[in-house]
C-alpha cells in the first residue's frame, strides 16, 4: 500500500540543490523532507502494538465474546490512526501557502499572510518534550504580528542528529516562500 505522506517526492531527492522547486504540480501539498527515524520508529512501534491488539481481537472473537472483541478492534483502530497521524505530522508547502501539521491540530497560512521566514538560534523542545535545548528553528512570522511559529527545529523527531537534513529542509521551505511569498 503506497503511503505518499511518508516520503518526500523522488524528484526532490534526485535533484537536491540543483532545482529549488523540483515538483511538477505546485498546487499539491508536499513535505520537502523525509520523516525522521524517531518519528518512523515510534509509528512502527505503535503499529506493532496494534498488530498484537488485532491478534488479541481475533482470539477474543473466537472465544465467543464479540462485544469485547469489538472494543479491542476499536482500540487497535485508534492506535493505527494515531500512528498514521504521527507520520503525517510536519511542515507541508504548496503554491497556496504553508501548513504546519501537528498530532491534534493543523494550521494553514497562505503565503500572503507570511511576513518573514528565517532560521534562528533559540531554545527548542527536544523531541517535542518539555525539555528545551539550544538549537536552530525555522521561524515563520505572520503579517500583522502575533506569536512566531516554529515550522522546523533541529531537535524534533524529524531532524534530531541530522543537521544536514534540517538545513536542506529549511532551504526547501524558504525556496517555496521566495517563489510564492513575494508574489502575494
Amino acid at each position: 500500500m503506497p503511503l505518499p505522506f511518508l516520503t518526500a517526492d523522488p524528484a526532490f531527492e534526485a535533484n537536491g540543490d540543483d532545482l529549488a522547486l523540483p515538483f511538477d504540480d505546485h498546487d499539491q501539498w508536499r513535505r520537502p523532507y523525509r520523516p525522521g527515524p524517531w518519528r518512523v520508529a515510534t509509528a512502527a512501534l505503535a503499529l506493532l502494538v496494534a498488530a498484537f491488539m488485532l491478534l488479541a481481537t481475533m482470539m477474543i472473537a473466537l472465544a465467543g465474546d464479540l462485544r469485547s472483541a469489538g472494543v479491542c478492534a476499536g482500540a487497535a483502530a485508534v492506535v493505527i490512526l494515531a500512528a498514521l497521524r504521527m507520520l503525517r505530522a510536519g511542515t507541508w508547502v504548496s503554491r497556496t501557502g504553508v501548513r504546519r501539521v501537528r498530532f491534534l491540530r493543523t494550521v494553514t497560512l497562505p503565503w500572503a499572510r507570511v511576513a518573514s521566514l528565517r532560521t534562528v538560534q533559540q531554545p527548542v523542545r527536544w523531541l517535542g518534550l518539555p525539555r528545551t535545548v539550544q538549537g536552530q528553528a525555522l521561524v515563520l512570522t505572520r503579517q500583522g504580528g502575533g506569536e512566531p511559529m516554529a515550522l522546523l527545529t533541529d531537535h524534533n523527531a524529524d531532524f534530531l542528529a541530522r543537521v544536514e537534513a534540517f538545513d536542506r529542509a529549511a532551504d526547501g521551505v524558504e525556496a517555496w516562500y521566495a517563489e510564492y511569498g513575494t508574489r502575494a
